[in-house]
């Protein structure tokens, strides 16, 4: 079982969290919702809960809620830069289908 990081993500995520002035990582986890039934949540977190799941990955905390796990579990989180679009990517081997707008999908 693993969440990881790219270098590019860590160090966006490193660099938010500095001009925030606070923080420990990034929550990671799914939500129920949009065409294909699933969509990724990601927020900056300040502390951990007593139900997370912590990995690190190139000096981050990800954080992760039990449930989430098994949708998840082996992704890698990515920071892109696209033209003048720039965003995380999840690369998640259990998605089996994702919908037209790119917003949610099916495991």
């Amino acid at each position: 079982m693993a969440i990881t990081l790219t270098e590019a993500a860590a160090r966006h995520v490193g660099r938010y969290l500095t001009r925030r002035g606070k923080g420990i990582g990034v929550r990671l986890g799914v939500k129920t919702t949009g065409c294909s039934g699933l969509a990724y949540k990601l927020e900056y977190v300040d502390g951990v809960e007593a139900e997370d799941i912590v990995f690190e990955s190139h000096g981050v905390k990800v954080l992760i809620d039990p449930k989430s796990l098994a949708y998840i579990d082996g992704t890698e989180l990515d920071f892109v830069r696209e033209g003048l679009n720039e965003g995380f990517k999840f690369h998640n081997p259990n998605e089996r289908d994702r919908c037209g707008c790119g917003e949610s999908f099916r495991i």
